[in-house]
């Protein structure tokens, strides 16, 4: 896939701004400064000046900052707000009221993403397939936005059409997951195997528990025995372009082991899982049709959720070839050595470059609505 070099540009203050990251954080949460410095350090290559900021903790903290900053385009890796990643697309909010150019998503698709139960009645509304789940016996009273009367609509249909646990046949499995938190920390990396009725009847009991520790809304999501990828797109100015297809490679597993990428495979670097799910992106003739079937997924759902300038789409596939949607990630990771990054490698693009192309969209995007 060749780069198509962006329009060459005068140099430009570019602000790098993340969330406020403490100095006990966890590595998780530390390693969006390390993103902050590689995109910085790329953007200097390319002849601009890059001042690296945190957003604070709130929107208006952000936007006292900006105002200071005065930057020509924010380069957008802010993934939490009031501490929480739930709040993440406040940040992107922000930028658009403030109308400074922005790159990434916007607040309606890091809203829409953001949360994983929204995540999937959208795409069960689309026919799109995504794993089933069990939900809290009751209907959550969270609410979103005060402005977005739908949120508490599509957590009505999150629980109708969630499944009661004693709807799935006995043996079907289940991983716990928060609603909200996102880099695998919102992840129970256990299965919870209905195989009689006494644990099938638990499993509600484990989702409130969950909610209850944490504070979040907890549900139970269908495990999906078979292969996992991820699709990388970023958009441009004729439409989204499908990066190269990536697989975890789970060989080194054995039957009896939970095949995941959870928090320890992407955090933990002393740990088994961590050194055993490489990506891979050469695949045999075979796989072509199904290749083909998860990019018009993805395509897809760029669509369906409104998606602009990156974003990664995360698949099972079963055993019959079904793909189903796990995840969209409206802001993946773009520390050097991350999927996102590595998919644009494999592309024949360098950092640099992939870089310039999101510069690049993020402008385009903000000459097509000024002129709108």
């Amino acid at each position: 896939m060749p780069f198509h070099k962006p329009i060459e540009r005068p140099r430009m203050r570019v602000v790098v701004v993340h969330q406020e990251v403490a100095a006990s954080a966890p590595e998780d949460e530390r390693d969006v400064l390390t993103q902050a410095q590689a995109v910085a350090e790329a953007l200097r290559e390319l002849g601009h000046e890059a001042v690296v900021g945190s957003a604070g903790t709130t929107p208006a903290e952000l936007r006292a900052r900006m105002t200071e900053l005065r930057p020509e385009v924010v380069f957008n890796l802010v993934e939490s707000l009031f501490g929480s990643d739930r709040f993440q697309y406040l940040a992107a909010r922000v930028l658009e009221e403030l109308r400074i150019p922005f790159t990434g998503n916007g607040s309606q698709a890091l809203f829409l993403t953001g949360d994983k139960r929204l995540t999937k009645i959208f795409l069960a509304r689309a026919g799109v397939p995504t794993p089933r789940w069990i939900c809290s016996s009751e209907v959550s009273q969270d609410t979103g936005t005060p402005e977005d009367a739908r949120f508490a609509r599509c957590l009505e249909e999150f629980h109708a059409l969630g499944q009661p646990a004693e709807n799935f046949p006995l043996g079907a499995c289940f991983l716990l997951k928060s609603a909200w938190a996102h880099a695998s920390a919102g992840l129970v990396e256990s299965l919870w195997e209905a195989s009689t009725v006494e644990q099938r009847q638990r499993t509600q009991t484990a989702i409130a528990e969950g909610t209850a520790a944490t504070g979040e809304p907890w549900f139970a999501e269908e495990y999906i025995d078979g292969r996992e990828f991820n699709l990388s797109l970023v958009g441009t100015t004729s439409g989204p372009v499908v990066l190269p297809p990536a697989e975890i490679d789970f060989s080194a597993f054995s039957p009896q082991d939970l095949r995941i990428v959870g928090y320890r495979a992407k955090w933990d670097p002393d740990s088994f899982e961590y050194r055993s799910t490489p990506r891979r992106f050469n695949f045999p003739p075979d796989d072509l049709p199904l290749l083909q079937r998860l990019s018009q997924t993805a395509l897809a759902c760029w669509q369906l959720f409104g998606l602009t300038g990156y974003a990664r789409v995360d698949f099972r596939v079963d055993r019959e070839g079904t793909p189903y949607v796990l995840e969209i990630n409206a802001n993946p990771c773009l520390s050097p050595d991350a999927g996102f990054p590595a998919a644009a490698a494999e592309a024949g693009w360098s950092f640099p470059q992939l870089i310039a192309r999101l510069i690049e969209d993020a402008l385009s995007r903000a000459r097509a609505e000024k002129s709108g």
